[in-house]
């Protein structure tokens, strides 16, 4: 019999009681590792679409599409990873409940892979997470839990798995570890394939927002590793305290209120977010992120999450300073998950007025950069 105590970020989690020898579990779990690494193997690679730039700039601006994911975002690829991790670990046994802390799309991902090992799924959610996504978890298979503070999800994620015997899958303390950043055709090694035929197959710049850090700590790992001369960029939202945290070299860093930006910028400092490893943090206000994602419906007929707004402002922000200095190159940011997603709130005018933003300077700043060349923000 072997007992073990599994650690979290946020709370300890339940004692796990398992007899590895049992030739039924180990039956159970070997299938559970295929029917995971198969929904990997029949998944062709996602997308880098080209957002349109002046030509005499010499700059080329990316978008990684990771919105056509079986579950429509790049929180997919973390699913997956987390999923193996917690298999391979033992950490997820049959007939017992996965638990998660999340705004929304990673909880979509991990219904998504519960469903296909056949076991329950709960997602500990902020109630203002959008309806859309909420349809989408329970669509395959999992229950919404809300929480009126999204700083209390964590506990409430811990208690669930405690009470119920389940495993509390906690993205925000394990993906950076669950991912192989060396490789293995994570999304790092992906961007570079892709860009193998270009004029500039080596990013100058490669912009990546952050809510768990797993993403960003990611690709900076892969280009370290790999002696790439390639920046990484985290731009991140208001009422997040991650840019301050690494401004400042502050790990107890932390913000009163959740982010309105969903999938990105958090209340504390997660144990996943690697500030030692990226080059550059910005901050970006709520109202720009939205300007910048409506920019991207109309420069190339894609609808995205305000996360992808966010990127796509720290991308122009830079691409601007590259044009001012004389600088060439290419840039790489994420379209994170699909704007439908948000149809009540990012392009929604009357939800804008309800928090508050005026996206009409942001959006004329953006339009004066792609017209002159000119960042006057």
């Amino acid at each position: 019999m072997n007992t073990a105590e599994q650690g979290s970020g946020a709370a300890a989690a339940a004692t796990i009681d398992i007899d590895h020898s049992d030739p039924e579990y180990r039956a159970w779990l070997k299938e559970a590792v295929r029917k995971v690494q198969a929904d990997a193997n029949r998944s062709a690679d996602t997308h880098l679409l080209r957002f349109p730039l002046p030509e005499g700039w010499g700059i080329d601006l990316y978008l990684k599409d990771e919105s056509t994911h079986p579950t429509g975002s790049l929180k997919h690829r973390l699913a997956r990873s987390l999923f193996l991790h917690g298999l391979c670990n033992g950490w997820i046994r049959p007939g017992k409940p996965v638990i998660e802390a999340s705004s929304g799309s990673t909880a979509v991902s991990e219904a998504y892979f519960a469903k296909l090992i056949g076991i329950p799924f709960i997602a500990v959610m902020p109630r203002t997470t959008s309806a859309e996504k909420c349809r989408l978890i329970e669509f395959h298979g999992g229950r919404c839990h809300f929480v009126d503070d999204s700083r209390k999800m964590y506990q409430e994620a811990a208690s669930l798995a405690a009470g119920t015997g389940g495993h509390y899958i906690d993205q925000f303390t394990y993906a950076e570890r669950a991912t192989d950043w060396r490789g293995n055709n994570n999304i790092a090694e992906s961007i570079y394939q892709q860009l193998r035929l270009e004029r500039y197959p080596e990013p100058a710049w490669i912009v990546a927002t952050a809510g768990t850090g797993g993403t960003s700590a990611t690709i900076a790992r892969y280009v370290h590793y790999m002696q790439y001369d390639t920046r990484i960029c985290v731009p991140d939202p208001e009422n997040s305290c991650f840019f301050e945290g690494w401004a400042n070299g502050d790990s107890s860093a932390s913000s009163d209120c959740g982010s309105r930006i969903e999938g990105i910028g958090r209340p504390r400092m997660e144990p996943s977010f690697v500030p030692g490893a990226i080059d550059r943090m910005m901050k970006v206000p709520d109202a720009a992120s939205v300007a910048a994602v409506r920019a991207l419906d109309s420069a190339i007929g894609r609808k995205a999450g305000g996360s992808t707004g966010t990127g796509l402002w720290g991308a122009l922000k830079i691409i601007a300073e590259m044009v001012a200095e004389g600088r060439t190159g290419s840039v790489v940011t994420l379209l994170c998950d699909p704007g439908e997603r948000y149809l009540d709130k990012y392009y929604s005018d009357s939800w804008l007025e309800e928090q508050g933003l005026d996206i009409t300077p942001y959006a004329a700043a953006i339009e004066r950069l792609l017209a002159t060349g000119r960042w006057t923000w």
